[in-house]
């Protein structure tokens, strides 16, 4: 049975989200809840999640939508919140949904040049919140994780940053399909006036640009069974008051090869020993060097199992073939502007029949 967008909308509208896909769309100060201050997006279906490939309008992080979503450039909010350094916030899911997806939530902040509505995010950003491993012995697929089962982010607005007007864009990555390079990202923005500030804006990053695609955060399994997720988190460090720049995100890669190096040095002691032999010591050594050619590869397998972590370990009913595609994947995003481009109701494709069943199920239709 097809189901039109006008249908999907209308029932997501009237209940709590039958699947897991979601947006923010309230701010809380100090326990008081308002959408007057997110910025609403324009997309057919409002809670699709952002990827790189396979991603249902096109829409990439290293798009310029990432920064607050499609259609929320510099629009879509009615208003500018009232905030202090100190005050609790929360950025709230629309329809009663909760982020049933694996893996981290973050906050950041931009300050705007003028003022937060006609501010557009394309200067720097900060993060100051982040949210990652809460609950070490539960299940790296589901409560290991601060934000699993929540509705919301919550934060507060730090102490050791200028008055004026910002941007808050809140974000949870689900880590789900990040096994075959399909992160989703789910984010929004809020317009804060801050008040009762002081210090100095730290240096951040850019949006798009916070994030690659070859990024370990972003493509960590959680088939695997491993729960050594990056301390860090993905992008820059939390901004901490009384700093000034925002770390890089490579600093996680750049240190790797650094213990390394001592490793191979540690077979040159052995050598002394066998003084006839130490000449031919320097022979072995040769291959050595060659080691560390081929030490990238294991972190792929880990990161984009195919063999190892075969498509049965990943339960269909909550990571469908339709999210997913388990065929050709490289030949994917090839297709999916076609079937976008065609008239309604395939413009929205399987995305829609996928989640108007989930809600018709839901309630009983």
């Amino acid at each position: 049975m097809l189901y039109s967008t006008t249908t999907v909308a209308l029932l997501a509208g009237m209940m709590p989200m039958a699947s897991a896909h979601y947006f923010f769309e309230s701010l809380a100060v100090n326990g008081v809840a308002s959408s007057d201050f997110v910025r609403s997006n324009t997309r057919p279906i409002s809670y699709m999640p952002t990827k790189w490939i396979n991603s249902f309008d096109n829409t990439t992080p290293d798009s310029i939508d990432f920064r607050c979503n499609v259609g929320a450039t510099n629009k879509g909010a009615k208003g500018t919140a009232k905030v202090k350094p100190g005050d609790s916030l929360d950025m709230i899911l629309g329809v009663k949904a909760k982020m049933e997806h694996p893996g981290p939530g973050q906050v950041y902040m931009s300050k705007a040049p003028t003022t937060a509505g006609a501010y557009d995010g394309s200067g720097e950003w900060f993060k100051i919140h982040q949210e990652t491993i809460c609950n070490p012995a539960g299940d790296i697929k589901k409560d290991a994780w601060c934000t699993w089962a929540k509705d919301r982010i919550s934060f507060k607005i730090p102490q050791g940053i200028p008055d004026g007007d910002y941007l808050i864009r809140s974000e949870h990555i689900g880590l789900h399909g990040a096994h075959d390079r399909q992160a989703e990202f789910y984010y929004g923005c809020a317009q804060v006036t801050v008040s009762g500030g002081s210090g100095t804006l730290p240096k951040g990053v850019l949006i798009p640009g916070i994030y690659k695609s070859t990024d370990p955060e972003v493509n960590f399994s959680v088939w695997s069974g491993k729960k050594d997720y990056p301390a860090k988190g993905p992008g820059p460090a939390v901004f901490t008051p009384g700093t000034s720049t925002t770390p890089p995100t490579e600093s996680s890669p750049s240190s790797a090869p650094v213990p390394s190096k001592p490793a191979a040095s540690a077979p040159a002691p052995s050598a002394p020993a066998p003084s006839a032999p130490a000449p031919s010591a320097p022979a072995p050594s040769a291959p050595a060097p060659s080691a560390p050619a081929p030490a990238p590869a294991p972190p792929s397998d880990d990161d984009y199992p195919t063999d190892d972590y075969p498509t049965d370990d990943y339960p269909t009913d909550d990571y469908p073939t339709d999210d997913y595609p388990t065929g050709d994947v490289p030949s994917k995003p090839a297709e999916v502007p076609a079937a976008q481009a065609s008239a309604d109701p395939s413009k929205c494709g399987m995305f829609v029949r996928r989640h108007a069943r989930d809600i018709a199920n839901f309630i009983g239709l």
